[in-house]
């Protein structure tokens, strides 16, 4: 009883180390928005896309420590919402609804916290605890760098935010992308042992954060509307081709 008390013990006090990386990301969300209220909005970009890396690692951790928990599942959504759907909303009412009726305005604002919001619900009342090489609808990170990356594309290539239309049009995409039955594949793995598909795209993970750190905002967006637009096709043309790649796996693990 004691050996049970003491384990328990020892892992309620490493519980804390994952949560620690969701408040970082939970800030920088907050932060983020505090910026755009004050005339930033490239600043908040780029401090989103700090706070992604910490909504990455807070997940990394809880599974390499094996804490993994409900309470841990519904703090990084709090958290998500803050930063992926919060923050997108506040950018495009502050930046690209100028002109528009308040109300119109406000509601095509509104879509990315909406629709985000309602995935991270969707996500979290799913029950199946068989890892899937996929997800099912755009995640709230990958459709906020879609939204961001325009931004950054636009300002460092013409030093604009750019077309406002276009942004809209942009923003209502992702925004239903959220809650589609379209399957998007999962990164990477950050293993070398996962197999050749795995392999490739981590050469390819890792030539975006080159290009990234060299290009900046040049590369976010287009390379973002290429996993989207592929992901897309090949879902049209093979809605289940993920799925049978994912019980093929799972057979071979047996």
């Amino acid at each position: 009883m004691t050996k049970i008390n003491t384990n328990r013990s020892k892992r309620l006090k490493r519980s804390f180390i994952p949560n620690i990386a969701t408040v970082f990301n939970m800030f920088l969300g907050f932060l983020a928005i505090t910026l755009i209220l004050n005339g930033e909005p490239i600043k908040a970009g780029w401090v989103m896309m700090v706070g992604v890396f910490f909504d990455v690692l807070d997940g990394k951790l809880a599974r390499l420590m094996g804490l993994t928990s409900r309470f841990g599942t519904e703090f990084d959504s709090l958290a998500d919402t803050i930063s992926f759907c919060a923050v997108p909303s506040v950018l495009v009412y502050s930046v690209y609804v100028d002109g528009l009726p308040i109300i119109l305005g406000a509601a095509i604002s509104f879509m990315p916290l909406l629709f985000g919001t309602i995935r991270l619900a969707k996500f979290n009342i799913d029950t199946s605890d068989e890892p899937k090489p996929y997800f099912i609808g755009l995640t709230t990170p990958l459709a906020a760098i879609t939204i961001i990356g325009f931004m950054l594309f636009n300002y460092q290539l013409y030093d604009d935010m750019g077309d406002p239309r276009l942004a809209l049009v942009i923003v209502a995409i992702m925004s239903f992308l959220e809650i589609s039955p379209v399957r998007f594949s999962k990164f990477p793995i950050l293993s070398l042992k996962r197999g050749r598909n795995n392999n490739l795209r981590l050469v390819g993970l890792a030539i975006t954060l080159v290009g990234l750190l060299f290009f900046r905002g040049l590369v976010l967006f287009p390379l973002m509307s290429i996993y989207i637009t592929w992901s897309i096709i090949k879902w049209m043309l093979d809605k289940d081709r993920l799925s049978i790649e994912s019980k093929i796996k799972a057979d071979l693990e047996k």
